[in-house]
């Protein structure tokens, strides 16, 4: 009995040794695991085969952006014929320009309207008198002379009209006149050197009022208060060494 026992053990022994020797695919439950793998490799491969063709797709695209200019890959902008205009549209089209222009003119027409005397002239100058006085603007001096008349003007031996043509500096001249009441009541004669068209106008003017207070000293506070006795100093501002101009600077390079 105990060695059939025995030989009993020992075939146990080697029956489950055997069975731990066995791979896993020859048990029941390893075989659909190992069909699995195999089944899931060719996928991975053509998965892997795809991830490289886009790779090597996107590069080639970018080597072949880095060649062409900037903005080639952009649509051009397609431009349409431009189509005849009908009677109607015409018509449209000029009535709003004629329209726009007589708004500017308009516009012109009051920015440039002659202020009204402000004021009666309080002293009478004598018919013999000479008033003298200088008048500067930027660049330009003017020596003005005034005396008793009907109010001419006389710019470097010119009509007031065809020195300054422009309407805007003949108002700019009549200013302190039309201020003070004086305007018609006296002649004026100047002789003006220097500057611009703006800045001799602006002399004149300058020049003008100051001679009118030495006419009438009570008149000081009200040509002060507009601004005509005040010595305007802005004048333009001198080229720096490296510049283009006063503030221009030449455009900046990096390499």
């Amino acid at each position: 009995m105990a060695e059939e026992e025995r030989n009993e053990e020992q075939s146990e022994e080697t029956q489950q040794g055997a069975r731990e020797e066995a791979p896993p695919e020859a048990s029941g439950e390893g075989a659909p695991a190992a069909q699995e793998r195999i089944s899931e490799e060719p996928e991975r491969e053509a998965e892997e085969s795809e991830d490289s063709q886009d790779e090597a797709r996107d590069q080639a695209s970018e080597e072949g952006k880095s060649d062409l200019p900037p903005g080639a890959e952009l649509e051009p902008i397609a431009i349409e014929p431009q189509r005849e205009l009908s009677a109607e549209e015409r018509a449209r089209l000029e009535a709003e320009a004629e329209e726009r222009a007589r708004a500017e003119a308009e516009a012109t027409a009051e920015a440039g309207e002659e202020p009204a005397p402000a004021r009666e002239a309080a002293v009478e100058l004598p018919s013999d008198a000479r008033i003298q006085a200088t008048g500067k603007r930027k660049g330009s001096i003017a020596r003005v002379v005034l005396h008793s008349g009907s109010g001419q003007f006389e710019i470097n031996r010119r009509a007031l009209e065809e020195y300054f043509p422009r309407h805007q500096h003949r108002t700019l001249v009549r200013q302190p006149l039309l201020t003070s009441g004086y305007e018609g009541k006296v002649d004026v004669r100047v002789r003006v050197h220097g500057g611009g068209v703006s800045g001799q106008a602006g002399a004149v003017r300058h020049g003008i009022a100051r001679a009118l207070t030495a006419i009438d000293p009570e008149l000081r506070g009200e040509l002060k208060r507009r601004g005509l006795l005040t010595r305007d100093a802005r004048v333009k501002e001198r080229r720096k060494a490296g510049l283009k101009k006063a503030r221009k600077r030449p455009q900046f390079s990096k390499r």
